[in-house]
């Protein structure tokens, strides 16, 4: 069996593992460090299927769909295990985990045999632009989808409770509460107060998808540079293009939302639920179509 192959079934059996281990502890209250060592080994199988098959190819590992997915699993739970060493929480886990799942699977599973095959690469992507562009798109896809998921699992955590955040817009992990004891002498007392759960996912949330966001940003602009060098075109409304600008407008409604609206909790997450829609569509659904100058192929290919 071709190895590369061998390590995507490996990285896939490893995180079908941790998926109902991770449900498991979220049961229970209680973050399971088995979770995050089978997630830590699924990020070490990808890395070297990725190391193995760019050197096996001589270019980096982007040039079919099979290999993106494989690069946005190993992504994924490189945020997730980043995100959970800021909040342990087997949240996080619960959240994270099915999305790197999915990607796995729906790669050795569901594409066929060409697409998994490494492929040369077209003569446009000959450029020392592609590992900057796509690098860093993909991995701005990765923490928006964890930040969304991270989001989504807002509106199911308390959910028969008014969320009254008092952390500020850039998230924190407590904040000091400030109280005048005494009528005589004003004493002044301050006491830590501890965040719900709620909370945390927000900020947690925020913080992630500022990241995506930022990423986004600049994989966009490096795009639009390569576009001229490669067509003559700084833009050309390809269908991948228009997909990624609107993805881009829905966070930055999203922090748009947190940092003048002001708004916390459940609104935002609203936004970042749309984005994780745009986000499935812009990265799956021109390679469903087969279309555009930054389609993989799929089964509708002639």
């Amino acid at each position: 069996m071709d190895p590369v192959f061998s390590l995507g079934l490996g990285a896939f059996a490893l995180l079908l593992v941790a998926l109902p281990l991770a449900f498991w502890s979220l049961s229970g209250g209680q973050r399971s460090n088995a979770v995050t060592v089978l997630v830590a080994i699924a990020n070490l199988a990808l890395t070297a299927q990725l190391v193995l098959r760019w050197w096996d190819s001589g270019h980096f590992p982007i040039s079919n769909l099979y290999e993106s997915l494989c690069f946005l699993a190993w992504g994924c739970t490189l945020a997730q295990l980043l995100v959970e060493r800021a909040w342990s929480s087997p949240l996080v886990s619960a959240a994270s985990s099915p999305m790197a799942l999915g990607c796995v699977a729906f790669a050795s599973f569901a594409l066929p045999d060409r697409l998994q095959e490494a492929s040369p690469l077209v003569p446009a992507l000959r450029s020392s632009w592609l590992i900057m562009h796509v690098s860093v798109i993909m991995l701005s896809y990765a923490a928006l989808l964890v930040g969304s998921l991270l989001s989504v699992a807002v509106l199911f955590t308390d959910r028969d409770q008014a969320l009254q955040l008092r952390s500020s817009s850039i998230g924190g992990g407590a904040y000091r509460q400030s109280s005048l004891a005494g009528s005589a002498a004003a004493g002044l007392q301050l006491e830590s107060v501890s965040m719900s759960t709620a909370e945390q996912l927000d900020s947690l949330s925020y913080r992630t998808i500022t990241v995506g966001f930022l990423l986004l940003s600049v994989g966009l602009v490096s795009g639009a540079v390569w576009a001229n060098e490669a067509w003559g075109s700084w833009w050309s409304w390809d269908p991948k293009e228009t997909w990624a600008l609107i993805c881009w407008l829905v966070y930055a409604a999203y922090l748009h939302t947190r940092l003048i609206r002001g708004w916390q909790g459940r609104k935002p997450a609203l936004v970042a639920s749309a984005g994780l829609v745009v986000i499935v569509v812009c990265y799956i659904g021109v390679n469903l179509l087969g279309i555009g100058l930054h389609s993989y192929g799929w089964f509708f290919d002639s």
